[in-house]
């Protein structure tokens, strides 16, 4: 072969390469930006409202096939559009379903003092409604204490779990985060975040108990104990345990043995980052969920 035909065949092969890779960021991007443009948490197309005892709870459901996936969020703060990039990927291949715990956003939030166990009880609502099989449950932060006492107190619904940054109870929080709520008011909110306030009492249906919701997740947090060291041990199912390595919210320690109680844990903690690991590492922490729910039964 000639010189010159083998320098045409490799300035081919270079384009070609560079037409592959140049296609491939176009995918990536044309991906990123559809969810982007996705009102997650206030999407008319793919929104439901179900009357759960005192309140209406709104959910979102993505895609199709596989076991259904139950998110729940974190708490005031937390709210389903932080899951974008987590539905955009899983629902690719399997049926998400996302849960507005009640009091945020579009969640009424109804009459009855907030309790983890009147959380998990409006998921289970859900998923029943929603399917008639088992399903799998990521939750995080609040949702992850959520999934705990869901986990517990329905094993049968579920068939793996997922918790990302939730602890067991008050004194599990990193001793800064301990003080900051013990010096915190229910106002400090909406004077610190005034935006993001007015964003969301857009979402309420009832934007005028801002500070009665609050009032109300601030007493839930002050409980000396959200699940109990047994409730976490009779969870059966396969559990994944994650969260990043510079918590400000969380203690490693803590979380070690939390997951050292259950029969059938994996720990995963996320190097480099904060409380929101999906924010921090997206695709990484994302990567290490779809492998662990995709297991198959040993």
């Amino acid at each position: 072969m000639s010189r010159s035909r083998k320098v045409m065949m490799g300035v081919c092969a270079v384009f070609a390469a560079m037409l592959i890779s140049c296609f491939a960021q176009a995918q990536n991007k044309q991906a990123q930006d559809t969810a982007e443009t996705i009102p997650y948490g206030a999407n008319p197309a793919a929104g439901h409202s179900l009357r759960v005892d005192d309140a209406n709870i709104y959910y979102e459901t993505y895609g199709s096939g596989g076991t259904p996936l139950v998110l729940l969020h974190g708490g005031l703060y937390g709210y389903i559009e932080e899951f974008g990039g987590l539905i955009g990927e899983l629902s690719k291949h399997r049926r998400v379903i996302a849960i507005a715990t009640r009091g945020h956003g579009k969640s009424d939030l109804g009459t009855k003092p907030f309790s983890y166990a009147l959380f998990a009880s409006d998921a289970v609502a859900v998923s029943h409604h929603e399917t008639e099989g088992k399903v799998d449950v990521l939750g995080f932060s609040d949702g992850a204490i959520t999934s705990y006492a869901l986990a517990s107190t329905h094993p049968e619904l579920l068939q793996r779990l997922v918790a990302i940054g939730g602890p067991r109870k008050f004194a599990d929080w990193s001793p800064s985060a301990q003080e900051e709520f013990k010096n915190s008011k229910p106002s400090d909110v909406e004077r610190d975040s005034p935006q993001f306030v007015a964003q969301r009492k857009k979402l309420m249906p009832q934007p005028d108990r801002w500070i009665e919701f609050n009032e109300r997740l601030n007493t839930l947090w002050a409980g000396p104990v959200n699940v109990t060291d047994e409730q976490i041990r009779s969870i059966k199912v396969p559990t994944l345990i994650m969260m990043g390595d510079h918590d400000p919210y969380n203690q490693i320690s803590k979380m070690v043995e939390l997951y050292q109680l259950l029969p059938q844990g994996e720990l995963a903690i996320i190097p480099g980052c904060g409380h929101v690991v999906l924010d921090c590492k997206g695709p990484f922490t994302i990567s290490a969920v779809e492998a662990f729910l995709d297991q198959q039964k040993k």
